[in-house]
Order: C-alpha cells, then sequence, then structure tokens
C-alpha cells in the first residue's frame, strides 16, 4: 500500500478542493443560481391542495360504471337510443357536466360539438360525431383568451374497430380518461382562474382521431391560444400485464419537433441541439414540477416520445396545429384487457371490464391534472420571440424576449441546465426586463430558456430560445 507523508497528504486534499471549485465554476460561474423555485405561487399551492383533496374516486369510479354499463359506445352505434351506445354516453356525459357547470357562477359553459364526419377508412358513410366540451372562462380579461384542454376520448370497440353492435364497454380505454376529466369539472368549476380551461370529452378516437381533429382544426381557424393540452387515454389500472403493479406512476409522453417543422427550424435545431426542448416537453416538464410541489401521491414519468408504439391519441391533432400537447396513460398496459372481445380463452379473460379499473389509480391520475391545468391556468403565459443572440464568439450568453401582457406579471427567470440533464438546474432571476445577458456562462455549454412570473409567484413553462444574429 502506498503511504503518504503529511505533505503529500495535505497536497492531494489541496487538490481536491481545487478539482472541486473548477468542477463547480464550468457547471456555474456565479454563486447562489443552483436551485429551482416551485412553479406554483404560495396563494395557488393552498387552493391546488384543498382542491385535490375534493376529487374523489368514488365519483370516478359512479362515472366510469355509468360510462361502461351502455354496453357499447361506438362511434357507429346507435344516437338515439337511450340506453345503449354511443347517444345514450354522449348526452350522459352532457348531463354532468350541466351539473358541475352550475356551480361556476356562469364561468363554465357546456355544449355538444357536433359535425358530420365524411367517409373514410373507418368510417363508411358520412356520420354525425360529437364533442361534449365544458368551457371554463378565465376571469383575466388579459388572459381570458389563453387556453388550456384537457380531454379523454368516450367511444369504445371491440376487436373488430368497425363492429358497432359488440359489446364494448371500454371500462378503461377510455372511461378512465373521460371519468378523470369530469370529476376535474365537477372540483374546478367552483374556482376561478387567470386563464380559460376546456374539458372535453370526444368521439371518434378510434375511428381516427376524428372528433380531437375536429375540434383541434377549429381552435386553429378561429386563432384560439391553446398553450397547453393533456389527453389522459388508458390511465385506469395499476397493473400490468406484465405482472407489475405501480399504483403512485403515471408516463406522460411528450413529443420531440413537430412535424412540419420548417428547412430553417430543422437547421436551428440542429444547431442549438433543442430535439429535446419542444413546446410539448417543457409542458411536460412544467406538469412534473407542479406536481412534485402538489399532493398527488404520484408520480410523472415523462416519456420523450409522440405516444406508443403502433398507437396514437387525442393530443396528436393538437400537435399537427402546433399547440404544446401531451398525453397521459398508466405505465404497465394489459393488452388483453384493450381492444378485445369480451371473452374467455383458456382461463384468460380478455375485454376491458371494470373488474380490471383501479378507480383510485386514476382518481389520482386526475389530481395530475386538475394540479398542473390549475398552476397553468393561474401563472403567466409562456414568453413569446424568445431569441439567444449567436453572431459573436462570446463567453456570455445574450437573451430577449418579448414582455407578456398580462397585469400581474413581475418579472422574468432565465434557467439554464447542462446539455445532458433533462431538467432544468439553475435559475436566474432577472426583473421586469425583456432583455439580459448571462455573464460567464456560454450558450455553447449549457441550454437556456425564459419563463414569466407573477407577483404572487406563479411561473409559467419555459420557453426556449431559437438563435438570430
Amino acid at each position: 500500500m502506498l503511504k503518504l507523508g503529511r505533505l503529500g497528504a495535505i497536497l492531494v486534499v489541496a487538490a481536491v478542493a481545487v478539482t472541486a471549485v473548477l468542477l463547480a465554476r464550468s457547471s456555474d460561474s456565479v454563486a447562489g443560481r443552483d436551485r429551482q423555485p416551485p412553479p406554483l405561487g404560495k396563494q395557488a399551492e393552498r387552493e391546488v391542495k384543498q382542491m385535490l383533496k375534493e376529487i374523489d374516486a368514488g365519483n370516478v369510479e359512479r362515472y366510469d360504471r355509468a360510462l361502461a354499463a351502455f354496453g357499447t359506445r361506438h362511434t357507429l352505434s346507435s344516437q338515439t337510443d337511450p340506453n345503449r351506445g354511443i347517444g345514450a354516453a354522449r348526452d350522459y356525459i352532457y348531463g354532468e357536466l350541466q351539473k358541475a357547470a352550475a356551480t361556476s357562477g356562469g364561468r363554465m359553459t357546456v355544449e355538444k360539438q357536433t359535425f358530420t364526419a365524411p367517409a373514410g377508412p373507418r368510417i363508411p358513410s358520412p356520420t354525425p360525431v360529437t364533442n361534449v366540451v365544458a368551457t371554463l372562462k378565465g376571469t383575466q380579461p388579459e388572459s381570458a383568451g389563453r387556453t388550456y384542454v384537457v380531454s379523454g376520448h368516450y367511444d369504445s370497440r371491440c376487436s373488430d374497430v368497425m363492429n358497432a353492435t359488440c359489446d364494448a364497454p371500454g371500462a378503461n380505454d377510455d372511461a378512465s380518461g373521460v371519468s378523470a376529466v369530469m370529476e376535474m369539472a365537477r372540483v374546478m368549476a367552483k374556482r376561478s382562474f387567470d386563464a380559460t380551461i376546456v374539458f372535453m370529452a370526444v368521439a371518434g378516437e378510434e375511428q381516427g382521431l376524428v372528433g380531437s381533429t375536429y375540434f383541434a382544426e377549429q381552435a386553429k381557424q378561429q386563432g384560439r391560444d391553446i398553450q397547453g393540452m393533456f389527453t389522459n387515454d388508458i390511465i385506469g389500472s395499476s397493473l400490468g400485464q406484465n405482472g407489475v403493479r405501480d399504483p403512485n406512476t403515471v408516463r406522460l409522453f411528450a413529443a420531440g419537433p413537430y412535424n412540419d417543422e420548417t428547412p430553417q427550424e430543422a437547421a436551428d435545431r440542429r444547431t442549438t441541439g433543442s430535439e429535446n426542448d419542444t413546446p410539448a416537453r417543457q409542458l411536460a416538464r412544467y406538469a412534473k414540477d407542479v406536481n412534485d410541489q402538489s399532493p398527488t401521491d404520484m408520480a410523472v414519468r415523462i416519456i420523450y416520445k409522440r405516444d406508443r408504439y403502433l398507437r396514437g391519441g387525442d393530443h396528436i391533432p393538437f400537435l399537427d396545429r402546433r399547440y404544446p400537447a401531451a398525453r397521459f396513460t398508466e405505465v404497465n398496459e394489459d393488452y388483453r384487457h384493450q381492444h378485445q372481445d369480451v371473452r374467455t380463452e383458456d382461463g384468460v379473460q380478455y375485454g376491458d371490464l371494470l373488474r380490471f379499473v383501479d378507480f383510485g389509480y386514476t382518481a389520482r391520475v386526475a389530481k395530475v391534472n386538475a394540479a398542473a391545468l390549475a398552476g397553468l391556468a393561474s401563472a403567466p403565459g409562456t414568453p413569446t420571440d424568445v431569441r439567444v443572440h449567436t453572431s459573436q464568439l462570446s463567453v456570455d450568453t445574450a437573451l430577449e424576449w418579448a414582455a407578456n401582457k398580462e397585469p400581474d406579471v413581475a418579472g422574468y427567470e432565465i434557467v439554464y441546465r447542462n446539455t445532458i440533464e433533462p431538467f432544468w438546474t439553475h435559475t436566474i432571476e432577472v426583473g421586469d426586463v425583456t432583455s439580459y445577458t448571462v455573464k460567464g456562462i456560454t450558450k455553447d455549454n449549457f441550454m437556456f430558456g425564459v419563463r414569466a412570473v407573477d407577483a404572487d409567484g406563479n411561473r409559467s413553462p419555459v420557453a426556449f430560445p431559437r438563435p438570430v444574429p
């Protein structure tokens, strides 16, 4: 064994200390920045805690059982039978959302958004399709146009996607998601938020994302400012086909670059390395941060993908129109209980039945959604026109952005992280300004972003800068 003398030991200790200082300086040359303040201000945090206490697994079960009892909710099933088919489900959801709206003091309205879907691969002839939409209007005039959407799809299917008469209870896919949305609407209708929240049950998902595509396209044509969208699809089971039970984790799928990015955007992405800093992934990070601050009894596991293999959800039409959107789904799925005829084979039960739904788990996922929506609708909007200057070689990083329009914005924060970090790690408070130069920390080594902060301490999602001269 090598033995060091006293002088040698002192030199080793000194070298270790110097190395630690250099490493610290290489990652952050300004002291006191290695903290991440929570996204919810103190008042909002208190209100969210109280709100989450009111989300009731018993109500979630009641909704889910009622939806499964309609036998099938296939998009091509009866729209007039009061007891079986998609029409009965539509009217039930509409009635429950109206009950929620009655407690809102006039802030929530409910509508049946009906349109005729043209014939296509999964729709043999033009068919009426109805989205049930509850809108909780924002109370801050400057923010009321800013909108956040949460959805589930109320149609169901069995093994044959074109079979409109088979039993398709769809207890998990996706009565669970619709039940979560209905319970969120019930609890949140009694509260007011700066921005607008839309609670939506869409139809036609199994026939090709028909209902959500219509809503997203109408929103785009109307110029609606949708700054975040969550869909909840298959959030009903904590036990997977792999035998793993995880009652306290939910996946959040967040897409990379938009499908229609321009050649210039693609070039900028390659330059900045920003494929992991898309609006959808900033939205997912925000949702995770709010969840970590809130008593949901859940962990959010972000998946850096648009969706699972061979599957898609109602967030995709929003992404296709450049709205930030992400999908909540249970961690471990059981494919024997999705898109299956109800049957028993070799002692194995197939079909999307109520017995396989964990209503407590669904209620906790609803809490994750509700906390994120409350935070988003209480905070300022995501900053716009964020730029990082790249015309000169520099050890500094110069950023600019447009001023937010909300009257209660108190200032802005610059956040940054090492390029290999998945989440923001450092924060710089810069005050009520629209430009700031970070001294001694180079954009070559770190990823930067900007977020807005209001007078109550609520923080917006982060906006990633585009490079400019």
